[in-house]
């Protein structure tokens, strides 16, 4: 019995040729974009194959996901703009974490205009920029909202903010001190321009997420409310010693950097 492809996943399509019409599309994208870059998002085009980019979206302020630094891959398919690019959530911890309902832990991102959710339809007007504005929008203020079936109500009282909680809480251990431990080490998966984005934003906001934990130290030990389940419990504690070890590293990596440019 033959295995079913994940049809919505880029890394099962990395080998596929690309069009000349993709090509020229997506190079129109890309020039698109960096002539009025939206704010919050970069991207990183692979040098020998332009059909394949890396996205990085930096977590909204006034919403849970505020300061993350979330990592895409995606992969415009040779009948690009007729059909979507495939596109996957890096950023999950290895697959443990579910940041959003539209954003699974597998890395799948369900949007209506990619195929994966129920909803609008893909047009080939759309392009690179409006996919990655699209996922943006889904780190809003009450992601547990983006669930159809809590939609207008919460399963109980309180659960859209506790909701929020979780999220929070895994966007400093994943979105922040699991993406700055990347850069620190240059992990090749995270492209230059993301890692030099990432320990800089890191740097300039660091008594922001210094803040964030601290006010929520007296969560430390209960459980996370993901959805409908609760799991693994808050460790504000620890990653408030992990934060401030990242920081002096930072720091020292900055430093050494310029002692560099000095000599």
């Amino acid at each position: 019995m033959s295995q079913q492809v994940a049809t919505w996943d880029p890394l099962k399509y990395v080998n596929e040729v690309p069009s000349p019409q993709s090509i020229l599309r997506v190079k129109k994208d890309i020039a698109d974009f960096h002539a009025n870059p939206p704010e919050g998002i970069l991207i990183s085009p692979e040098q020998d194959d332009v059909t394949k980019v890396h996205a990085l979206i930096l977590g909204p302020t006034g919403t849970p996901y505020e300061g993350g630094f979330f990592q895409f891959f995606m992969k415009f398919p040779q009948d690009y703009p007729i059909s979507p690019p495939r596109v996957r959530m890096v950023t999950t911890d290895a697959g443990r974490v579910s940041f959003n309902p539209n954003l699974y832990a597998c890395g799948k991102v369900c949007l209506s205009i990619l195929g994966t959710w129920p909803g609008p339809a893909w047009s080939p007007a759309q392009g690179l920029e409006s996919v990655l504005i699209s996922i943006q929008s889904l780190m809003n203020e009450n992601p547990y909202h983006n669930e159809p079936a809590f939609f207008m109500n919460e399963k109980s009282p309180g659960d859209s903010g506790r909701y929020n909680d979780f999220v929070k809480h895994e966007t400093i251990r994943v979105a922040v001190c699991g993406m700055v431990q990347g850069a620190l080490r240059d992990n090749p998966e995270c492209p230059r321009l993301f890692r030099e984005r990432i320990l800089k934003s890191f740097a300039e906001s660091y008594t922001k997420y210094e803040d964030i934990i601290k006010k929520n130290l007296h969560l430390t030990g209960t459980a996370m409310l993901h959805l409908c389940v609760y799991k693994e419990a808050f460790q504000y504690e620890t990653l408030l010693t992990e934060l401030k070890e990242l920081n002096e590293k930072v720091k020292n990596k900055f430093e050494a950097s310029a002692d560099q440019e000095n000599h």
